[in-house]
């Protein structure tokens, strides 16, 4: 059985694939409609998603690269070929975070806790081995690395839990081990190179990008790219910071330290540099922040953690927002508003791209429908696979879009990927 990369933060709920449209009416006319799709929109294939087994991190227990349970890490190559043969791709999966004994816990029990349950993975959109789906880099070696450390890969610590057996919060050793081992494989003869991920995955490769960039020589490519992971710090609807607070408890119980950009660490308390809007001051790779500016998770677990407040009832709301009164509009354009005002340093480096639509969504890369196929998000008229691939290889200058407020946006589906 292979595993599907589904929503990070809600593991268990499984994704439905795109279905193709079947015009009836007559041959002719389907024959004509299949001929204006193939002409002018990216092209979603029938074929299934490549299947790539599981790969055990060596001697993973006496480098201390192990998950929560103490199981060794591990991760899924899939070589590349052609003219890719010399080009990495690096994802590393999301899955939340856990802030206290009892849910890090939890974790040992699944395959974000313990390698025990980890399966062959689907490899779609960034991932894909079809160059329909995945224009720029399906040729390339790709790489999924497994979350089962709880802390986006960045801590290093032990502890127990509640029956008095360990837990190992070793994310930052994996992260090394990985990588290291990697080198070992072909890629520190790379000649470009991609850092990627989503979500809890994605804030990883903000903490990483630029200790990954410093690995290869200065004439490689090497540039970094953000899914969903620009969690940001606001209040929620009760007045609570309730995202910090959680914060709080993984950077204390984890360790989280020593990956945080040393310059904001001597203003600023660790949690707060943990923050992509603090991060994104610090990294020197150049980098594309993709997200949502109403994130469905945010929305769902920062924003309105809860389902009623005084005189509203958000559970309806926050579950679609098409169920959102005009009020609550208001309140998710804040949202928008505060998150964009933290991507102003982003959009003034001119080596950085974005691409913030206003679709009610979170992770868009791993996913052949928001990828990159005839109905996904557009801005500017471009996928999210052309504005990267714009930005990563130089092919237009400026790849900064920001979509307007909602609902302005036709091309958000209602079948794009949620929580």
């Amino acid at each position: 059985m292979a595993t599907e990369l589904l929503s990070p933060l809600l593991p268990q709920r499984r994704r439905r694939r795109l279905a193709l449209a079947v015009a009836a009416a007559a041959p002719l006319l389907a024959l004509l409609l299949l001929v204006v799709v193939y002409s002018r929109s990216p092209l979603t294939t029938v074929s299934s998603p490549e299947r790539v087994d599981l790969t055990l991190v060596a001697d993973a227990r006496e480098k201390g690269a192990v998950c929560l349970d103490g199981t060794p890490a591990g991760y899924h190559l899939r070589r590349g070929s052609g003219s890719g043969a010399h080009n990495w791709l690096i994802y590393l999966e999301g899955g939340g975070w856990c802030n206290t004994v009892q849910s890090c816990s939890g974790r040992k029990t699944n395959r974000f806790g313990s390698s025990e349950f980890m399966r062959a993975v689907k490899f779609s959109g960034i991932l894909s081995n079809d160059h329909l789906e995945n224009p720029d880099f399906y040729d390339w070696n790709i790489v999924v690395v497994r979350y089962c450390d709880g802390a986006s890969f960045s801590g290093d610590a032990e502890g127990e839990d509640l029956a008095g057996n360990k837990l190992f919060f070793r994310g930052l050793r994996i992260w090394e081990t990985v990588v290291d081992e990697l080198m070992g494989k072909g890629m520190d003869t790379a000649k470009q190179a991609l850092l990627t991920g989503c979500s809890a995955g994605s804030l990883a490769a903000l903490l990483h990008c630029d200790d990954f960039s410093g690995r290869f020589p200065h004439e490689v490519s090497v540039k970094c790219l953000s899914d969903a992971g620009f969690f940001i710090d606001v209040k929620d609807l009760s007045g609570e910071r309730s995202m910090k607070s959680f914060i709080n408890g993984v950077i204390k119980l984890q360790n989280v330290r020593e990956v945080l950009p040393k310059d904001c660490l001597q203003n600023k308390d660790p949690t707060e540099c943990f923050f992509a809007s603090e991060l994104i001051k610090s990294i020197r790779t150049p980098t594309f922040i993709l997200n949502s500016d109403y994130d469905s998770w945010q929305i769902q677990n920062v924003l309105a953690p809860n389902g009623s407040y005084p005189g509203q009832a958000w559970s309806s709301c926050k579950a679609n927002i098409r169920n959102c009164s005009s009020t609550q509009i208001d309140v998710l354009h804040g949202f928008k508003n505060k998150l964009v005002s933290e991507l102003k340093v982003a959009e003034d480096n001119k080596n950085w791209g974005l691409f913030i639509d206003s679709c009610f969504t979170h992770c868009q890369t791993p996913f052949n429908i928001s990828w990159h196929s005839p109905i996904s998000p557009r801005l500017g008229d471009k996928t999210i696979a052309e504005a990267v691939g714009d930005w990563y290889f130089g092919r237009r200058q400026d790849v900064n879009y920001i979509d307007c407020k909602y609902p302005c946006n036709p091309t958000c589906s209602s079948r794009l990927p949620t929580t």
